[in-house]
């Protein structure tokens, strides 16, 4: 039985505000559930309601197979990290910590075993009499972790809690929550618009936009089989592709060059072309098909540049990640990907649509087609094809 279920959750305030719009998801002992969208999504407003801060609209909330809907936040056994460190200025790190227990009439002899367990966890031995004042944000984030921690909870919730932090210290505390979570048995929910969070620190993500779920998967499947559009477009940086191509038999047109489509039935007339700029590559010698244009655009990323490319015979633009050793300005470019890194959704709802063989496909294999564009100009078309 899952330790953690939200099943049909919805939370409205006014008819025209539903932050939250019927959301299900489970989430088992051990594993770590982050929830990941844009400002606005309804990310915060559930974790509030799984925290009892707020009550849902309609659906309930069970944790341990108890019905928590209507249980006041106290009565819960949750942890919960916020983004902000909220200590208490005038305790030490001991009493910071210790804090919690101490108002459930704890034991004196089982807070200090506790909080003794906790602070070697989290390196906080030798900082036990400082203030927060005394001490850095990655310290006192690791004081706000540690009074959840120790109270051993049912759930743990957390709130944005690196968003505080500079970017070396954020990858050094997220490194070091990966390995502290790993080793805790309940459930943990995590709120966060930063993707490479959600990537590195889950067992599942759960992408939300506009109160609703978009798509509920571990990272991998949610980075490789983004399920709409909006999931293609939020998670990956650089950001992917997303071409809208009109479409001509079996093949989508992009500028001079023509695709075969997945076998679709009925063929659309337009469809959105996906691909991930770490995809696109500097085509080869060998590559018999390929995709030209002209730079437009260089941005140096370091171990990488990301360039900007106009597709020859038309107004649309591809990003490619390429080697940084090699000096990029203005000229001509050839380019290639494989059909296998494409992810093609549907113009009018966003879904994706699932790419099968087609005899068009496996005829493209074997050969390069010349065809007539429609304005009876002789030209070449290439197809891509997988390398």
């Amino acid at each position: 039985m899952p330790k953690l279920e939200m099943i049909h959750l919805n939370k409205t305030y006014t008819p025209k505000v539903i932050p939250v719009k019927d959301i299900s998801i489970d989430v088992d002992e051990g594993e770590f559930l982050t929830l990941l969208g844009p400002s606005g999504c309804g990310k915060s407003t559930l974790l509030r309601l799984i925290a009892g801060l707020e009550p849902p609209t309609r659906g309930k909330i069970v944790m341990n197979g108890r019905d928590v809907s209507r249980v006041g936040p106290g009565k819960r056994n949750i942890a919960m990290v916020f983004q902000s460190y909220a200590l208490y200025p005038h305790m030490t790190v001991y009493e910071n910590i210790a804090a919690g227990l101490k108002l459930r009439k704890i034991p004196s002899e089982e807070i200090r075993r506790r909080v003794s367990d906790v602070a070697e966890k989290l390196g906080l031995t030798s900082l036990m009499d400082r203030k927060p004042g005394q001490m850095s944000g990655g310290q006192r984030q690791r004081v706000a972790l540690g009074r959840a921690l120790v109270r051993n909870p049912d759930v743990f919730l957390l709130d944005e809690p690196l968003s505080n932090l500079d970017a070396l210290l954020r990858e050094q505390v997220r490194a070091d929550l990966k390995q502290l979570f790993e080793q805790q048995q309940a459930p943990v929910v995590y709120v966060t618009h930063d993707q490479t969070e959600a990537m590195t620190l889950s067992s599942k993500v759960a992408v939300l936009f506009d109160g609703c779920l978009q798509q509920l998967a571990p990272p991998h499947e949610i980075y490789n089989r983004p399920a709409n559009q909006f999931v293609a477009g939020f998670v990956g940086s650089p950001q992917m592709n997303l071409l809208t191509l009109n479409c001509e038999g079996n093949n989508a047109i992009l500028g001079d060059f023509r695709i075969p489509l997945p076998n679709l039935s009925p063929v659309p007339q337009q469809v959105v072309m996906g691909i991930r700029p770490e995809d696109v590559r500097l085509a080869e010698p060998e590559d018999r098909l390929t995709l030209q244009g002209r730079i437009f655009l260089v941005e140096n990323l370091g171990m990488q540049n990301l360039i900007s490319v106009r597709v020859k015979g038309s107004d649309l633009r591809i990003r490619a990640l390429l080697p940084a050793d090699l000096t990029w300005g203005g000229e001509d470019v050839t380019l290639s990907f494989s059909l296998q890194d494409i992810h093609w959704f549907d113009i009018q709802s966003g879904d994706r649509l699932e790419s099968h063989s087609s005899p068009e496909l496996e005829r493209t294999r074997q050969s390069i087609n010349f065809d007539t564009p429609s304005n009876g100009t002789a030209t070449t078309q290439r197809y891509f094809t997988n390398t």
